[in-house]
């Protein structure tokens, strides 16, 4: 954050943004742009003067009435697991976490990134748990013996990935008949072969949700993962939905904001939400570094994907 504002000027300039409000530069114009809200630095308080129908945010029983949404909160259990890739019989380790409520709960797939599934990163599907899931967190790294942050990709994970679905289908706590894929940075490459090269979006995938994505092969030379994204992005048919924060770097953002934008052209169901004030790894930066706009972003974030993924579960409830 730039030094020389106070803090209530910060958080309230956080807090306006969070409400979808376009800056000053935008007045009266529409957001042609991939993000579904727009982020400005200027001191002059943003205005939107969309029409209301359009403002994909407004909610009148609270701006009129005060009502707020009450979050889903469960304690949450977890346990570990497994289960074979059937092209290789790679054993693949994984962890499920689920409401520690007894019941059956719809089906979400977290794939991590290039971390690994590591302490930090265990709290984001022990977070979207909570809000009444079956999440199965999938280790692709150790099932290949794969060191913590690697540079190059293996193709072989993307099988281990796609092994997932089923394993989390065949679960006796799942609820649901399709699963969400969740995931963050490089998952989120895994997680659209999972759907467009193993075509599990014509029959087992309801919705798509990523934090932040790699969506370029981390193979490809580095004009490529400047300027270009992965061509199953233009193959995606899933509802989808994006986060990254105002200070994502500019690598990564330029191509998720092309490809959605891309997306957007061609009829899709896609959002992009830029938080301000926030960076890369938002969600699971540790206690020692956190922002309040961290917070307030990671807590907007998972209520909003809780939300997505119910929305596109429900008309697969399991009889």
């Amino acid at each position: 954050m730039a030094k020389g504002r106070s803090g209530l000027t910060i958080a309230l300039l956080i807090a306006v943004n969070l409400c979808g409000n376009a800056n000053a530069q935008n007045i009266g114009q529409t957001n042609t742009g991939a993000s579904d809200t727009a982020v400005g630095r200027s001191l002059e308080a943003p205005v939107n003067r969309l029409p209301q129908s359009q403002k994909w945010w407004w909610r009148d029983n609270w701006y009129e009435g005060g009502q707020l949404p009450v979050p889903t909160n469960y304690q949450v259990i977890e346990r570990q697991t497994s289960y074979l890739n059937p092209s290789d019989d790679t054993e693949v380790p994984a962890i499920v976490y689920r409401p520690k409520k007894p019941g059956t709960y719809p089906a979400v797939l977290f794939q991590h990134g290039r971390r690994g599934l590591d302490e930090l990163v265990q709290r984001l599907p022990r977070r979207l748990a909570a809000r009444g899931f079956v999440v199965l967190a999938p280790n692709v790294y150790d099932a290949r013996f794969i060191d913590k942050l690697p540079i190059e990709h293996l193709p072989e994970t993307e099988g281990d990935v796609n092994a997932g679905i089923d394993h989390l289908l065949a679960l006796p706590d799942v609820s649901t008949s399709k699963a969400c894929l969740y995931s963050h940075t490089r998952g989120g490459f895994y997680t659209l072969k999972a759907a467009v090269k193993f075509k599990r979006q014509e029959k087992h995938i309801a919705c798509y949700v990523s934090f932040y994505p790699h969506w370029v092969n981390p193979n490809k030379p580095e004009p490529v993962q400047v300027y270009r994204y992965d061509s199953d992005i233009d193959k995606l048919m899933l509802p989808t939905l994006v986060f990254i924060g105002e200070y994502d770097q500019y690598q990564r953002r330029r191509s998720i904001e092309t490809a959605v934008k891309s997306m957007k052209e061609a009829g899709r169901d896609v959002r992009l939400i830029i938080y301000p004030g926030v960076g890369r790894g938002f969600d699971f930066r540790p206690p020692n570094v956190r922002t309040f706009a961290d917070d307030l972003a990671t807590k907007d974030s998972n209520q909003r994907t809780a939300d997505f993924i119910s929305k596109y579960l429900k008309p697969w409830k399991r009889p």
